[in-house]
């Protein structure tokens, strides 16, 4: 192997990061082979190298097997560095169970409270807003509390004689389990279901300081705080206390609040207003599939699972999109972003600006182009390309 050392990677760090690799359904193995010949060349023009272990989890695992994610395996993807994951999602799996016994098992298990999704408008793609300051700001979601935490119930009594109604909740973190009895009686007869949302202060305060913390680290003036305290109180005063005290270790970082409603309609009529967002599990879940939408599209929208102490999986935001299966024809942006974003939370941040201005240079010179783009490159084509700039950039040619 050839290792060039070059000005833009000189500060590199030299040493082997192990990632586990999950290539998923559907299109997942076709933009995971994209993301790693990227890191591939990151890994020849720095010095620093990367050992990957295949892990078979996923849609074809569960037909053949029954089982998800077996807490075996869950045990050994704690061992790696960062785990790298295609997508989830398969016409023959029932929904919920791919997304939650292995997604979202990770998330939790893991503890991985931060989701990280940067919003950004490359060149020559195409936003359906009429914007010229341009798009460039981060979503953080809190990652593993709010209304996704499992803890719900569908009460069915029609056929029962009484209508008080009684069950028990569990909910397992890796900072603690909550376990919850209710005790109902809704005065008419008929089904109903009840879903609790869970937050802690502490949970929320590390949602915050990582939030500040990027806005330091990207050159951010603001932190915007989303939640809807009005109609939600006892969750999101909580959430609103807790940033007004985190805040106030960040002098020179300006803060806001805004409901989650209001923020939808300012980030179509003034997204450059945006440095980070933070917001609670079900909204940031909601507000980053907005912000892709403005950006150009999921082929664009990196995503990131983050345990600033621990394993992070690194991961597209898009779907399966099992029509695509095998045709070569997925844009793998989406997937190399986040390869790069990984480099950046492994400590080595000047690898992945060069993942990032290496994609900015395909999508600038306007050459290269996947089927949603209006183009007709493949799924390779397009890794070839964004390779190619890697290894173009690290020489100094432009």
């Amino acid at each position: 192997m050839i290792v060039i050392v070059l000005p833009v990677v000189l500060e590199a760090k030299v040493k082997n990061y192990s990632i586990a690799v999950l290539e998923g359904d559907g299109i997942g193995p076709e933009i995971i082979r994209e993301g790693l010949k990227v890191l591939k060349a990151v890994e020849e023009v720095s010095g620093v190298t990367f050992s990957t272990t295949y892990y078979p989890y996923g849609a074809e695992h569960y037909l053949a097997t029954g089982e998800v994610l077996p807490d075996s395996a869950l045990r050994e993807l704690e061992q790696n560095n960062a785990i790298f994951f295609g997508a989830a999602g398969d016409p023959r799996v029932p929904p919920g169970i791919l997304e939650i016994e292995l997604i979202l098992k990770i998330r939790f298990l893991l503890d991985q409270y931060i989701n990280l999704r940067p919003i950004h408008l490359f060149p020559n793609v195409v936003s359906p807003l009429r914007n010229d300051k341009g798009i460039d700001f981060y979503i953080i979601r809190e990652n593993t509390e709010d209304f996704y935490n499992g803890m719900g119930h569908r009460f069915d009594v029609r056929n029962d004689n009484s209508l008080r109604q009684q069950c028990a909740l569990e909910m397992k973190r890796k900072r603690y389990r909550a376990q919850v009895s209710i005790d109902s009686q809704l005065d008419i007869k008929e089904d109903y279901a009840i879903t609790l949302g869970l937050m802690t202060k502490g949970g929320a305060e590390r949602v915050f300081r990582y939030s500040f913390d990027l806005a330091r680290r990207k050159g951010k003036a603001k932190v915007t705080s989303v939640d809807k305290a009005n109609v939600i109180p006892h969750l999101y005063t909580l959430w609103r206390e807790a940033f007004s005290e985190v805040s106030k270790e960040y002098p020179d970082i300006s803060t806001e609040f805004t409901f989650v409603d209001a923020v939808t309609m300012w980030f179509v009529k003034n997204p450059e207003d945006f440095g980070v967002v933070v917001a609670p599990n079900l909204f940031g879940d909601i507000i980053s599939d907005l912000g892709a939408g403005i950006s150009g599209g999921l082929g664009f929208a990196a995503g990131a699972n983050i345990n600033p102490g621990g394993v992070s999986m690194f991961e597209p935001i898009h779907g399966s999109a099992p029509k695509y299966k095998g045709l070569n024809i997925a844009n793998p942006i989406a997937t190399i972003l986040s390869g790069g974003i990984m480099l950046e939370e492994l400590g080595q941040e000047r690898l992945g600006r060069l993942v990032r201005e290496a994609v900015t240079a395909v999508l600038r010179d306007n050459v290269v182009r996947t089927k949603d783009m209006g183009g007709r490159a493949t799924t390779s084509e397009m890794g070839d390309a964004i390779a190619a700039k890697v290894y173009e950039i690290s020489r100094g040619i432009e």
